[in-house]
C-alpha cells in the first residue's frame, strides 16, 4: 500500500469482528490513512454519509443488515463509492453478485497484509482517476460546444466528427502540428462518450526507453527484474473502463507495437514478469504531428498496428487554418482557463491586446498560446485588464514597444523580468514576502533573483 499524508485519504471500516477492525485498522493507519470504524452495517451507512471516504472495506457476513445490502446502498446514494468486499469463505457465486452490484474486488479471510495492499492500491487509484474525471468530464461537456471549439469551418468539421465517433469503441487517430490541441480533443472526445465517468490516462511515448514504457503501459510484477520491489499496475490497467491517450505513437518502439497490436485485439496482455493474462476494457486515442501512412510504407512504423488505430482518424487544424474569430475565441477560453487555476491576475483583455493575440501567426499553436497568456498574466499582476504592454515584444509593433512608462519593453527576459520584481516590490512597498505572493515565487526565490539582480539593499 502506497504511503500516503496522514489524513489525505480515508476509509471506513464496516465488519462485526473487533479483531479484524482493529488489524485491519492498523494496516491502514501504518500507510498514513484516516480510518474510520463501523461494526455493523447500519452504522456504516451513516457514517459514509457522513465522512464520504475514499474507500470502503466492507464485511460481507454481518448481523442485521449483511454487507451485500450495504453495497446496494452505498452504490445507489453514491455510484461513485469504491467497495472491496470482505468474507470468511470463497464463494464465486456470491463474489460475482457483489461485482454486479458495484463492488470493486473481493477478499476472502484470512487475507494476506501484500494482498490487501495490493488491491486497495489499484482501487484508491482508480476511485481518484473516476472523481477526478468526472468533475473534469463536466467541465469539458461544458467546454465542448461548437462554439468553445470554434464557428471555423475546420473547427466546425472536428466538432461533427467528435459528436459521431464519441460514442464509438474503435481506436481513434488524432493528427496534427504539435501543440495544436491534440490532447485537449482527446479529452473533448472522452467527456462525451458514454466512458466519461471512468479514467481518461495518457503519457507521451516521445523519448521514452522500450523498457521504461513496457512497464508504464502493462505493469510488472514484483521480481520482475531488480528494482521490481513491488507489483506496478499498468496504464491499461488504470484506465479500465475508460480511454487511454498515447500521444506522440509515431515515437513507440517498434518492438512494442506488436504486444499494444494484441493488447488492442483482444483486450488481454501480461504484465512483465507475470502468468496471469489481466484482461481490460479501455479505448486508444493514439496522437501524432508524423505523416504515420507514410511512415508505415517505409517500415518505421507497422502497417498492421497503423490500420488499427487509424479506425477513426481526425485531423486537428493548425491554429492559423482556424481563423481570427477562432483564435480571438480560443484565447479568451485559455486566459479564463489560466487565470482561474493561477487565482489572480487581470479580469479581461483589452481590446488592443486581443488584436494582437489575434494577427500573431502562432507558429507554435495552441501550446504557444496558452504559455504567452499564462506568462503575460503573471506579468500583468495587479492591472485589471490584460494590455499590450504585458505581452511578449514579438507580439507587439515596434510603435508600441516604449508604451510603458517605466521605460522600453523590447528587452532581453531578464531585464524585463527584473523591471517586473522592481515594479511589484514597489507596489508591496517593499514587503518582500508581499510581491513573492503576488509574484507567484516561492520566497527563497525571489531572494535569490533579488541577488542575481542586485536588488538586496533596494
Amino acid at each position: 500500500m502506497t504511503a500516503a499524508p496522514h489524513g489525505s485519504r480515508t476509509v471506513l471500516l464496516i465488519d462485526n469482528e473487533p479483531r479484524v477492525l482493529r488489524l485491519v485498522t492498523q494496516l491502514f493507519e501504518r500507510h498514513g490513512w484516516n480510518a474510520i470504524r463501523a461494526s455493523d452495517g447500519q452504522q456504516g451507512i451513516e457514517l459514509y454519509a457522513q465522512e464520504c471516504p475514499d474507500l470502503v472495506v466492507l464485511d460481507l457476513e454481518m448481523p442485521g443488515i449483511g454487507g451485500m445490502r450495504v453495497l446496494e446502498v452505498l452504490r445507489d446514494r453514491d455510484p461513485d463509492a469504491t467497495v472491496i468486499m470482505l468474507t470468511g469463505h470463497e464463494d464465486i457465486g456470491t463474489a460475482v453478485e457483489a461485482m454486479q452490484l458495484g463492488a470493486e474486488n473481493f477478499i476472502a479471510k484470512p487475507f494476506e497484509a501484500k494482498h490487501l495492499a495490493a488491491i486497495v492500491d489499484r482501487a484508491y487509484e482508480k476511485s481518484r482517476l473516476r472523481r477526478r474525471n468526472r468533475v473534469l468530464g463536466a467541465r469539458q461537456v461544458r467546454d465542448s460546444s461548437p462554439t468553445s471549439l470554434g464557428q471555423s469551418p475546420a473547427m466546425r468539421a472536428v466538432s461533427r466528427e467528435i459528436e459521431l465517433i464519441a460514442v464509438g469503441l474503435a481506436p481513434i487517430l488524432l493528427s496534427g502540428e504539435t501543440g495544436s490541441g491534440k490532447g485537449w480533443i482527446a479529452k473533448l472526445i472522452h467527456a462525451a462518450s458514454p466512458r466519461h465517468a471512468a479514467p481518461f490516462v495518457s503519457i507521451n511515448c516521445a523519448g521514452l526507453s522500450t523498457s521504461f514504457l513496457d512497464t508504464e503501459l502493462f505493469g510488472h510484477e514484483k521480481g520482475a527484474f531488480t528494482d521490481a520491489k513491488t507489483q506496478k499496475l499498468g496504464l491499461f490497467e488504470i484506465a479500465d473502463g475508460g480511454t487511454l491517450m498515447l500521444d506522440e505513437i509515431a515515437d513507440l518502439a517498434l518492438d512494442l507495437q506488436p504486444k499494444l497490436l494484441t493488447v488492442l485485439e483482444t483486450q488481454r496482455f501480461r504484465r512483465l514478469g507475470g502468468t496471469r493474462e489481466v484482461e481490460v476494457d479501455v479505448r486508444l486515442i493514439a496522437a501524432t504531428h508524423v505523416d504515420l501512412a507514410a511512415a508505415s510504407k517505409t517500415g518505421k512504423f507497422r502497417e498492421d498496428l497503423y490500420y488499427r488505430i487509424a479506425a477513426l482518424p481526425i485531423r486537428v487544424p493548425s491554429l492559423k487554418e482556424r481563423g481570427t474569430d477562432d483564435i480571438a475565441v480560443l484565447a479568451l477560453h485559455l486566459f479564463g482557463s489560466i487565470r482561474e487555476q493561477l487565482g489572480r491576475g487581470p479580469k479581461e483583455v483589452s481590446a488592443e491586446a486581443l488584436a494582437l493575440i489575434v494577427r500573431h501567426d502562432w507558429p507554435g499553436n495552441v501550446r504557444e498560446l496558452r504559455n504567452v497568456l499564462e506568462r503575460s498574466l503573471l506579468l500583468a499582476a495587479g492591472s485589471d485588464r490584460l494590455e499590450p504592454r504585458h505581452l511578449p515584444s514579438e507580439l507587439r509593433p515596434q510603435s508600441a514597444s516604449r508604451e510603458d512608462e517605466s521605460g522600453p519593453q523590447d528587452l532581453t527576459m531578464a531585464a524585463a523580468e527584473r523591471a517586473h520584481i522592481e515594479r511589484v516590490l514597489t507596489l508591496a512597498k517593499g514587503n518582500r514576502l508581499r510581491a513573492a505572493k503576488l509574484l507567484g515565487l516561492a520566497r527563497q526565490t525571489l531572494y535569490n533573483r533579488l541577488h542575481d539582480y542586485g536588488l538586496d539593499d533596494s
